[in-house]
């Protein structure tokens, strides 16, 4: 019986613990497996998902880079940081204004912000064609179109990611930096954007992450142009080349890299601040 009862004890003590890696296990087996393939040299087989043997061929020489590959990359790059930039300035002055400002229509400009992130894509993406056709856009369609698209949904994360990070901020101490004779400038440039800059970083790359890999609202409104999702997908018709492996492993490294960056830079400025 003291068997069952410390069995028991056990698993309740690490039921948690059990889920959670196995949730990551399960998040991350799909990721592993793309950044094994970019090894693979899969030039005797058909299935590019058998690994045959370890090479750094697709790494050192991106024999796909000239098939339209690179072309598409560098558009999804360039789309992806200018919608990164104009959602992220926009949407952090936007949340600035929802959380410490009061205003006529302020409540349903919270709920109408929901909207973009709760909408199916296809819906958003066949909206924004019909808007784009009836504006006159409907020959026109390519990067511009792409980028407002992107910049459209884009925008309600970056809104939801800083407003969380402003409403859990304690303003004792731009109080304390005005009574100290700090102009609201000096205030806001010294204490609030500092406070708040973790908050923006964090929008800014999961804009940035949304953006490139968009592909249902991009298909409807990108014309002619083909952006990266949309070369994968035409490439998985007659074969998907292993550089495409090599292009999401390098992504998800300089992500990590990113994030593993703005955490030791924020832990090294609470260091300096309770020396």
């Amino acid at each position: 019986m003291s068997t069952v009862r410390t069995a028991r004890r056990w698993l309740g003590d690490h039921l948690v613990l059990g889920l959670g890696i196995l949730v990551l296990v399960y998040t991350f087996v799909p990721i592993a497996v793309v950044v094994l393939m970019s090894f693979n040299d899969s030039s005797k087989s058909r299935n590019v998902y058998k690994f045959q043997k370890f090479t750094l061929d697709h790494w050192l020489h991106p024999g796909g880079w000239a098939d339209g590959m690179g072309d598409s990359v560098i558009l999804s790059l360039e789309i992806a940081a200018a919608a990164t930039l104009v959602a992220t300035v926009l949407g952090t002055l936007a949340a600035f204004a929802l959380v410490r400002h009061r205003f006529a229509g302020r409540s349903a400009a919270n709920v109408i912000i929901f909207l973009p992130m709760a909408s199916p894509e296809i819906v958003m993406g066949s909206s924004l064609l019909s808007l784009f056709v009836a504006s006159g856009f409907g020959g026109q369609l390519g990067f511009w179109t792409i980028l407002i698209a992107h910049v459209m949904f884009c925008l309600s994360f970056v809104i939801v990611t800083v407003k969380a990070r402003l409403s859990g901020l304690n303003d004792n101490l731009e109080q304390a930096a005005m009574d100290l004779y700090a102009t609201e400038a000096q205030t806001f440039w010294r204490v609030t954007l500092p406070l708040v800059l973790p908050g923006i970083v964090g929008a800014a790359l999961l804009s940035f992450s949304l953006s490139f890999d968009d592909f249902i609202i991009t298909n409807l409104n990108a014309g002619q142009s083909v952006t990266f999702p949309m070369f994968v997908y035409g490439a998985n018709q007659r074969g998907v080349p292993m550089e495409v492996n090599v292009i999401g492993t390098a992504m998800f490294v300089i992500s990590i890299l990113v994030v593993l960056g703005n955490e030791l830079n924020r832990r090294r400025q609470e260091k300096a601040l309770t020396l």
